[in-house]
């Protein structure tokens, strides 16, 4: 848990140590590094409190901490450390990310806040731990927060697709959810407008397990529109959060969730999606992953589809031709995605993503770089680039009381 609020989902780095030393262990030679200097950034004694009684009291401040945790690493055998010199920086770089938080790491709230909404806690390796999430490698979840139905492990399909989605768009998604419904999958999505409550709301009408990945906390509803049809879907199924509890949904944490839909499927289908969808986030890791994609584009003219059309043209996705293609490919064992696939991303970030995620962290009133950095979960020599590059983007100012939006 206390490395949860830490880290960001699909930190690499952070998961390696924690899959190599274990949690509390890799917690207190971070610590030990931290108390030892080797951030630009210290941690006062005093905010050490809360993160530090997760680890143990492991750490303990003595000279050479960061040589100590490289040394370490490579005894456990975390790739990258064959070169030491190479794996310093990383790792330094890494505690910086961390250090901005580690003084606000209380895991007792986490409990609380989580105890308040009736979530439970998912560790790897645990009884009730969806395994297919392993295949990620280091950016699998740390942990999990589920708010949930008791429901059984059953083959899976992850419908997603544009959130202003054509009648059409909705019609298809709904026969394709409901033929996979009946054929015993359950359905995985994001909760979303558009076609990620089209699939939700027809897999609660026939009666079938389905699961909503949140972009924030388990216990932050989003978006405020959907709230209900959440609750529908707890009643029925699950909703799943990697983020503590408290945390807010950002636009990078929407990406990063992307990835737990497609992992958490056996086959993906995104109906409808615009150049730029974050369906194609979705369809991409699903692809890296090995798991079947399939694609429903609509009118070549409409910009609603283009993203689709994409797909399906570089052979990162088969066309849907019947409703129950991809409810077919989820039962059957070993389907695979065709040679033609390729690993590059189809999109890029519509801005810098440091700058994004600097964007995201401001809220209405001006903010510290300190506070900038801590909600953002870099570190602060990176959070001084992205704002001194979204300043010279002209989309923030510098004022006395601190950062504001532009």
């Amino acid at each position: 848990m206390a490395w949860s609020t830490i880290a960001e989902p699909g930190d690499a780095v952070a998961g390696e140590l924690v899959s190599a030393l274990g949690a509390e262990r890799a917690l207190g030679l971070v610590l030990q590094a931290v108390d030892d200097g080797a951030t630009r950034g210290g941690l006062g004694g005093e905010a050490r409190g809360a993160t530090r009684g997760a680890a143990g009291g492991a750490a303990g401040g003595e000279p050479g901490a960061l040589a100590v945790l490289a040394r370490d690493c490579a005894e456990a055998g975390v790739p990258g450390t064959e070169d030491l010199r190479a794996f310093a920086p990383v790792l330094r770089a890494a505690l910086d990310r961390w250090v901005p938080r580690l003084g606000r790491a209380d895991v007792g709230e986490v409990v609380a806040a989580a105890r308040a909404v009736g979530a439970r806690l998912l560790v790897p390796g645990g009884p009730t731990w969806p395994e297919r999430v392993d295949d990620l490698g280091a950016h699998a979840p740390l942990v999990l927060w589920s708010r949930s139905a008791a429901t059984e492990t059953l083959p899976a399909l992850a419908v997603v697709g544009s959130r202003a989605n054509t009648v059409a768009g909705a019609e298809a998604a709904a026969e394709i959810t409901s033929i996979a419904a009946d054929a015993g999958c359950a359905i995985v999505s994001g909760a979303a407008y558009g076609i990620d409550a089209v699939a939700h709301r027809v897999a609660i009408a026939a009666g079938a397990p389905t699961v909503a990945v949140l972009a924030g906390g388990i216990d932050q509803l989003y978006p405020a529109g959907n709230v209900e049809l959440l609750r529908n879907v707890q009643r029925q199924g699950a909703l799943l959060a990697e983020s503590p509890p408290g945390t807010r949904p950002t636009r990078w944490r929407f990406l990063a969730r992307n990835r737990l839909i497609a992992a958490l499927s056996d086959a993906t289908v995104v109906v409808e999606a615009g150049a730029r969808s974050g369906a194609l986030n979705t369809a991409h890791h699903a692809g890296q992953l090995g798991r079947a994609v399939f694609a429903v584009p609509g009118a070549f003219s409409s910009s609603a589809s283009v993203g689709c059309h994409r797909l399906v043209v570089q052979g990162r996705a088969q066309l849907v031709v019947h409703p129950r293609d991809p409810s077919d490919a989820v039962l059957a064992s070993g389907f695979r995605i065709g040679p033609g696939a390729v690993d590059e991303p189809l999109v890029g970030a519509r801005h810098d993503p440091e700058v994004l995620r600097v964007l995201d962290a401001l809220g209405r009133r001006a903010m510290s770089e300190h506070e900038v950095a801590g909600r953002s979960g870099m570190s602060l020599a990176e959070t001084a680039d992205a704002l001194a590059l979204a300043q010279l983007q002209g989309l923030v100012a510098h004022t006395s009381g601190g950062w504001v939006r532009a």
